[in-house]
């Protein structure tokens, strides 16, 4: 593979931004398990939305930063969608935020201990994935993260089944569940946008290999 650091410098500002795009999405999500454990009865969404404007803030000087930009290490067309993968990943932090605000009185923060483990871990994940892009990362070394996102992604699919089990047995109140349900889906999304942040490097990776 070529060397991405050579050809742009390790000061490349794209490599940065786009780690401190992933970091900020990381720290979106460990804001979101703190304020789960610390919860005694809303999670205060302006926490929740302090990463995803930074988020979107990163997202607008990359956007800036390819218009004046002639040469690029990394293709125009991938720097976008790696940054719009990442916003994606705060943004929907914050979403459960926002649900969570509303529905807290029929859950408790323990409910979505084993889930939140899972995002933590694949937040980790896409960090080390986007750190290594200028650093002309191995395949085998790209694989062997991505094959840990989608063990990850694995799990979480078998936690949703088992509550799935447990909310439609009949043995839970209807409105509980309902809000369950909407939860456990909202985390399962955070997570898959971690897969895609994960898939968007190992796509650009191969392409430059």
């Amino acid at each position: 593979m070529f060397s991405l650091a050579r050809l742009f410098g390790k000061s490349d500002p794209f490599f940065e931004l786009l780690s401190e795009s992933a970091k900020s999405a990381h720290q979106s999500i460990e804001a979101l398990a703190r304020l789960l454990v610390e919860a005694d009865g809303s999670v205060p969404l302006a926490d929740l939305a302090v990463a995803r404007r930074h988020e979107k803030k990163i997202a607008g000087i990359i956007s800036e930063e390819l218009v004046r930009v002639f040469v690029t290490a990394l293709e125009r067309e991938d720097i976008e969608t790696l940054s719009h993968a990442l916003y994606r990943i705060p943004k929907t932090v914050e979403k459960f935020g926002e649900r969570y605000e509303i529905m807290h009185h029929l859950v408790k923060p323990g409910d979505f201990t084993s889930q939140m483990a899972i995002a933590q871990e694949a937040a980790s994940v896409v960090v080390r994935m986007v750190d290594m892009l200028p650093k002309s990362p191995k395949l085998e070394a790209i694989k062997a993260e991505n094959d840990r996102m989608q063990e990850l992604e694995g799990r979480a699919d078998q936690l949703v089944v088992g509550y799935l089990k447990e909310i439609y047995s009949g043995s839970m109140d209807p409105f509980r569940a309902m809000a369950l349900r909407d939860l456990y889906d909202l985390l399962e999304k955070v997570i898959d946008r971690c897969r895609d942040a994960c898939a968007t490097v190992s796509h650009i990776v191969l392409k430059n290999s």
